[in-house]
């Protein structure tokens, strides 16, 4: 059956165009116009990917997406008219996997979306054991990361940047390496890579494990290590 995306925007013409192009590409579609509707369809139709504008009426995207991620991993690329990188950052750290920024092409919205759907379906790239880093235990073969047994809700980002650093304990990575790692299909900033990063120290150390991933200065980022 072919992947189910829910477009959560309040503009019915974009929102027919956006569920058009997405229909035309094979995908099977939800919509819902604001955020009260988007949480309701997402919990009675489970979908695999989440288009969220920010803007919308009553509850913002962004509230949306803190519920989503409190929820589940499921792929949220956010769609904003809000052209300030640090509005973009906030997304990110709350969760969201990617963003489009309008005006936009339906075409890059929908190449964004086969391949944030292409990297959470993708089989780990590295087999082997399980990496263990402390307390930290990442398995690339069953896709999980858990501190003292207890499971990280990881985003597939933040679950690839983390497992990527983790083949190599102690290496420090430039934020260039991770972003092309974990995110290869998107032309997001570097500046991303930190704030996913970011989602996933303050994960770690909610479970137990503080201290383990490093900002390294002028590099970028190793886990463990001294």
């Amino acid at each position: 059956m072919s992947a189910l995306i829910l477009i959560v925007e309040d503009e019915p013409q974009l929102a027919e165009v956006l569920e058009a192009y997405a229909r035309q590409d094979g995908y099977r579609t939800e919509r819902a116009a604001d955020g009260h509707g988007a949480l309701v369809a997402f919990r009675a139709a489970g979908p695999d990917l989440i288009l969220l504008d920010v803007m919308l009426p009553g509850r913002s995207g962004l509230e949306v997406l803190k519920t989503v991620r409190a929820e589940s991993a499921t792929p949220v690329i956010l769609v904003t008219a809000r052209a300030e990188e640090s509005d973009q950052i906030v997304g990110l750290e709350l969760g969201a996997d990617d963003y489009v920024v309008k005006p936009f092409r339906p075409r890059e919205v929908m190449a964004r979306v086969r391949a944030v759907l292409r990297r959470a379906a993708q089989a780990p790239d590295m087999a082997g054991r399980p990496k263990r880093i402390g307390p930290l235990e990442v398995d690339r073969l069953a896709v999980t990361a858990r501190v003292a047994g207890q499971a990280l809700a990881l985003t597939p980002a933040e679950f690839r940047l983390l497992s990527h650093l983790a083949e190599t304990p102690g290496r420090a990575f430039t934020r260039e390496e991770l972003l092309s790692a974990a995110l290869p299909e998107s032309d997001a900033l570097e500046r991303v890579v930190d704030a996913h990063l970011a989602s996933v120290r303050r994960k770690l150390e909610a479970a137990g494990a503080p201290g383990l991933l490093h900002t390294v200065r002028g590099v970028g980022y190793r886990l463990g290590g001294v």
